[in-house]
């Protein structure tokens, strides 16, 4: 008896690996998660295809059926509808679903810090946020977009009536590349502005979070509120696996990148793999904090930018908005 216990005790310690202190395993029989992305697989989730590829969930316990959603706005409603165990969000979609009355929850951070950035190209000679006066700014129509624009030209001391503002979908590089647009506020620097360096455009980008914007998560895991208790081990286990599989990213992402190239045969390796290797530090905590966390003051500040700018009517708890009591090695 000593010495099973023994093994597993080595067995959890070998699982857990350096650094952090992880949930102990459990895979007692295989758990069916099904997980929605927020888009298209690409590079922002290179750790979870990691997981998925390097066995993380499998020695979980856990069968995880990845699927890509309709629409962006798809995955946050269908958590909320129990339709989907976990879905990938955004900070500021969460806070707005809260707002109108979904119980849905982070529960973990999967990119610490903003990737929404304004993109240009040289011709439009926009170096600095004064320079976007007189110009047209390409968004998603989404309206704290909107919201992210007037702060930004605000900070800078430019009229926001000075701007124009088009929407162009998710379509920025195209609208950037036809000229339709001199700038685009809501591509990603780390996605949109590597593909125009790979293709020789020579982007020039700001990111929002240093240009009057307060930082928030870009990428967060969104539960039911309803299956924190009933399903907390299935959750933790997850992150958990997501954690050891991003881990293994940062030690080898030029063979841990592959099992997302593997999944998704029509990606651009090569705009796959730039994109990770600029992303990669925002897929860690701070110094001495648990995968996933989310810090408590920066939630609470970024609700309240988004209350003073009116896209919250009855502004939720931001405590309420996110858990970190499933991440490694909390809340135990």
């Amino acid at each position: 008896m000593k010495l099973l216990v023994a093994l597993a005790c080595a067995a959890a310690l070998a699982a857990a690996g350096c650094g952090e202190k992880e949930d102990v395993l459990q895979p007692s029989g295989s758990k069916h998660v099904e997980l929605m992305l927020d888009y298209f697989p690409n590079a922002d989730h290179a750790g979870i295809y990691a997981a998925q590829a390097g066995g993380d969930f499998k020695e979980a316990g856990l069968d995880v059926e990845i699927r890509q959603p309709p629409d962006p706005a798809a995955p946050i409603k269908q958590v909320a509808a129990g339709r989907v165990d976990l879905a990938i969000s955004y900070e500021p979609e969460v806070l707005r679903a809260r707002d109108q009355g979904l119980r849905v929850v982070s529960v973990a951070a999967l990119v610490q810090k903003p990737l929404t950035s304004i993109i240009s190209l040289p011709k439009a000679k926009i170096a600095k946020p004064a320079d976007l006066k007189g110009k047209t700014v390409g968004t998603a129509g989404i309206d704290y977009q909107d919201a992210y624009l007037r702060a930004i030209l605000s900070e800078a001391g430019v009229d926001p009536g000075s701007v124009k503002v088009r929407n162009v979908g998710f379509g920025f590089s195209a609208a950037l590349i036809a000229g339709k647009v001199d700038a685009a506020l809501g591509a990603f620097w780390n996605y949109e502005g590597q593909e125009l360096r790979l293709r020789g455009k020579r982007p020039r980008i700001i990111r929002i979070e240093k240009a009057g914007v307060p930082t928030y998560n870009e990428l967060v895991l969104v539960a039911n509120e309803s299956a924190l208790e009933r399903d907390a081990d299935k959750i933790r286990a997850f992150i958990g696996a997501i954690s050891r599989g991003t881990r293994e990213l940062r030690s080898d992402p030029g063979e841990a990148i592959d099992g997302l190239l593997d999944a998704n045969p029509d990606l651009d390796p090569k705009l796959q793999r730039a994109s990770v290797d600029v992303t990669l530090p925002l897929f860690f905590p701070p110094e001495g904090k648990p995968y996933g966390w989310q810090d408590p003051t920066q939630w609470d500040e970024f609700s309240a930018w988004m209350k003073d700018n009116n896209l919250l009517e009855k502004p939720p708890d931001p405590a309420s908005s996110y858990d970190n009591n499933l991440l490694p090695g909390a809340g135990l």
